[in-house]
């Protein structure tokens, strides 16, 4: 089973808490919420640098004791990177350096996406690919060609996160989950799917991300609510 840094996803699902500002503070408050996990928004952060970015990873990493991933969010999949998608994989491709693993979106640009996995791959580094659907739930098999796709792409995690119209959406997700081939984190946005994020997990979703504060994504739970319920279901 997949390992980032040291934490076995193989053991229990990894609780993945969402650093978008003050990055040091922020994976304190992290830390002491019960994430297991820390994933560091490169495209919300503003680093001036490459270098302030991985000084701030190593310190964030030495002070917590917590694998990070970095993630620099295509805007399609919701994110907030202004620049171009060569300078946004750069800096991806830079935070190998200290980072445990990347999320890379399946798509990205494949002349600037699969370098990076390979790179990433030969630095002994977990890959995600991850696709985000903000309008609508795929049908079960386009999701499973979704995920099937991000294997193929070279992901160890194939991450996908839709948008549930119905309760049979969050149905199918769940069922896709389960039959998926390899390591997969699957969300349902918003408040329909909002309980997906604590039950997903019990269907083979290997991560379920989390908020410190304010949320970064439709639906997100806080980090210490993912925490206890996950307490009694594993």
């Amino acid at each position: 089973m997949v390992h980032i840094g040291s934490f076995d996803l193989g053991k229990k699902p990894g609780i993945v808490a969402v650093i978008s500002e003050e990055p040091v503070e922020s994976a304190k408050a992290a830390k002491w919420l019960g994430a297991d996990l820390l994933e560091l928004r490169l495209d919300m952060l503003g680093f001036s640098s490459p270098d302030e970015m991985n000084k701030v990873i190593k310190k964030v990493k030495s002070i917590t004791g917590l694998a990070c991933i970095a993630t620099n969010r295509l805007q399609t999949d919701g994110g907030k990177w202004t620049g171009s998608d060569e300078a946004r994989i750069e800096l991806l491709d830079m935070a190998l350096l200290t980072a445990d693993a990347v999320d890379i979106e399946l798509a990205a640009d494949a002349g600037l996406r699969d370098p990076l996995i390979r790179k990433a791959k030969d630095a002994g580094k977990i890959v995600i690919v991850s696709s985000h659907d903000f309008k609508s739930t795929p049908s079960p098999a386009d999701m499973k060609e979704i995920l099937d796709s991000s294997f193929k792409a070279g992901a160890d995690i194939a991450k996908l996160a839709v948008t549930p119209v119905s309760m049979q959406d969050t149905l199918n997700l769940l069922q896709v989950t389960l039959d998926a081939g390899g390591p997969v984190c699957t969300i349902a946005m918003g408040d329909t799917g909002r309980h997906t994020r604590i039950v997903a997990p019990c269907y083979g979703s290997v991560l379920t991300y989390g908020s410190i504060g304010k949320a970064v994504a439709p639906g997100q739970i806080q980090i210490h609510q993912l925490k206890s319920a996950l307490e009694i279901l594993f």
